[in-house]
């Protein structure tokens, strides 16, 4: 048997300061860390835990919906083309695709090459007759694809409700990029977590074992590793909260104590009870969803949904106009 076909891209992405956006955030009002800053070695394994937590539903549901309508996906999808996989998480979710769709080529992309690198080889040892192209990228940045793809039919992979982590203009810039990549009528398979009861909402937010705190408060963790700040996390706790008027789960850590904190050479003060946000999670209904990918260019040709109706993914083909 031939050797399988890999090999790695480095698009170069541009990184900014870490110092510079969380002193920009920390100064801005109401004050904000991005939710990038929770991933460190820590925070990617909490966020692990917290996909086994019972209150958490999203990833087992979305793993479900890829079991029970596995033959309505590979049906609605051409065999033998090229599936483009934005932002390489765990590899679970990739695995069920790649069996289903039975692709020629696999393109993961991701901003971390180490980690993208190391997925990616895993996957295609166990996937032998798989070409693998990973991708060094910025996923809300366009970046060309590998030559050898070009003439494959494209599928876009966006799994876990990660499209929620942006606001709806936000939401239609990304799809708009995505769209621009893989081609005016190429597909998108991706994941977006439906309304439902705000309690249950709230519960995948703000778990009973505290694994989510303990996730929130990395972030904290993570900035006095990186920039020699002094945050102190007892002085601190997790508040996630569903917000009606705008149709998310947000979550903050709140000050409990009048505080300063050093963030090397510099200083930010927090009134007792303030909240610094770090993460929003939109949730939409089928409707919403497609009207708002209809603006980036998109039409649905396929819903699945459980059940209990808590999730869907979303088949979207590229249109030839906007409008």
């Amino acid at each position: 048997m031939s050797e399988p076909q890999y090999q790695f891209y480095d698009r170069k992405p541009e990184r900014g300061s870490m110092r510079d956006e969380v002193l920009d955030g920390l100064r801005s009002e109401p004050k904000a860390l991005s939710p990038k800053y929770f991933y460190d070695a820590e925070g990617s394994a909490l966020f692990e835990a917290i996909t086994e937590l019972p209150e958490y539903y999203l990833t087992r549901t979305e793993l479900s919906l890829f079991d029970s309508q596995a033959a309505s996906i590979a049906a609605a999808v051409d065999e033998g083309g090229c599936i483009v996989e934005y932002g390489s998480g765990s590899n679970l979710k990739i695995r069920k695709l790649l069996e289903t769709t039975r692709p020629a080529a696999y393109v993961p992309v991701d901003i971390s090459s180490e980690h993208l690198q190391d997925n990616a080889r895993e996957l295609q040892r166990d996937f032998p007759m798989l070409a693998v192209y990973p991708v060094c990228a910025d996923i809300t940045r366009p970046f060309a694809l590998p030559e050898e793809v070009a003439w494959l039919t494209k599928i876009g992979f966006f799994p876990g409700s990660s499209i929620g982590n942006f606001d709806p203009p936000g939401a239609v810039q990304l799809l708009e990029t995505i769209r621009s990549t893989l081609g005016p009528a190429q597909y998108l398979l991706l994941g977006v977590d439906r309304k439902k009861d705000p309690a249950v909402l709230e519960r995948a937010y703000d778990d009973a074992a505290g694994v989510t705190a303990r996730f929130n408060l990395n972030v904290l963790r993570h900035v006095n590793e990186r920039l020699d700040a002094d945050f102190q996390l007892d002085q601190f706790r997790h508040v996630a909260q569903y917000n009606a008027d705008i149709g998310a789960v947000q979550m903050f850590l709140e000050s409990t104590v009048a505080q300063r904190v050093r963030i090397g050479d510099a200083t930010i003060e927090f009134a007792r009870g303030e909240r610094v946000h770090t993460e929003n999670s939109f949730k939409y209904e089928p409707e919403e969803f497609e009207t708002l990918a209809a603006q980036a260019g998109y039409a649905s040709r396929a819903l699945w949904t459980d059940p209990a109706e808590y999730y869907a993914l979303f088949l979207l083909q590229g249109v030839a106009s906007v409008g």
